[in-house]
């Protein structure tokens, strides 16, 4: 018996989303986007992250939701600014608006999980030695977009991890987008690059890309693609695919995950915020 099925760590952020000059404020981070949907498909998820206490009640959606948050006050919150052209949100441009800072072992919590989610933003947030120590409770679900993510400047851009022989050691499960796969392997193909990918350690690896995501896993490549009827919804597309296939992969193997969270992340991108359609809408969209 596990105290909880998922543990995600990572920061809780305040983004600002610009599209076509128009601006809003949005709450955002891996925690946000992909531990609401996890509750949402019926997965128990705790969060564990850091914000400034100012922002504490953006905390209330995701406990309404049956999330436990775990959150530790810090000197400003997270915060990105993802700028978009509507004629094509495959494409953005990133700035950090704040960076709540590293976490200590001390922060997380004492319960065990099934699968520990690390999900951090950017680089910073969690050091090689925290990530080896969650390792040591139990299997580590990675976004490697913490590792590889870094920021210069204002601005954020993708940089190789020094550590990943030793890192991806640690990992169980294992995120990408096609642009970081590359960063980490130097190959384009996405089915070259989780191949390479795999021979570090990690046993299953997704990456998402523009037409969809790919699994590979037992030595098997598990495709499926993304449909959405618009783009609305853009931000959080990978934060919700990572967090769906571990939460379904709990029940199901690697090829079923896979086509469910493709069909959950096409909902999800239909709409802003997290992923609110019905598990029925899902089901059809998979048939």
């Amino acid at each position: 018996m596990h105290d909880v099925e998922i543990m995600m760590i990572g920061h809780f952020a305040k983004d600002k989303l610009v599209v076509d000059g128009t601006s809003a404020i949005a709450s955002g981070g891996a925690v946000y986007y992909g531990g609401i949907t996890l509750r949402h498909i019926g997965v128990g998820v705790a969060v564990v992250t850091l914000l400034h206490s100012d922002d504490f009640p953006r905390l209330d959606e995701m406990k309404r939701k049956g999330i436990q948050v775990f959150a530790t006050a810090a000197p400003e919150t997270s915060g990105i600014e993802n700028i978009y052209d509507s004629a094509d949100m495959e494409r953005r441009i990133c700035k950090l608006k704040g960076f709540a800072g590293p976490f200590r072992p001390e922060q997380i919590p004492d319960l065990s999980a099934r699968i520990y989610l690390v999900a951090p933003i950017i680089t910073g947030e969690i050091d090689l030695p925290l990530l080896k120590l969650l390792a040591q409770r139990g299997p580590v679900a990675l976004d490697v977009q913490g590792f590889v993510r870094v920021c210069e400047g204002d601005e954020l851009v993708f940089r190789d991890w020094p550590e990943k022989a030793e890192g991806l050691a640690a990992v169980t499960y294992l995120k990408s987008d096609q642009a970081e796969a590359e960063v980490l392997t130097g190959l384009t193909d996405v089915h070259a690059a989780a191949r390479q990918i795999a021979t570090y350690g990690p046993r299953e690896i997704m990456i998402t890309h523009n037409g969809g995501v790919l699994v590979y896993a037992g030595g098997q490549a598990h495709e499926a693609t993304f449909a959405p009827r618009s783009m609305d919804g853009r931000t959080g597309r990978g934060d919700t695919c990572f967090a769906t296939y571990l939460g379904r992969r709990l029940s199901a193997p690697p090829e079923e995950a896979c086509r469910f969270a493709a069909a959950v992340t096409t909902l999800k991108m239909e709409r802003p915020g997290p992923f609110r359609s019905t598990l029925a809408e899902v089901e059809a969209m998979m048939t």
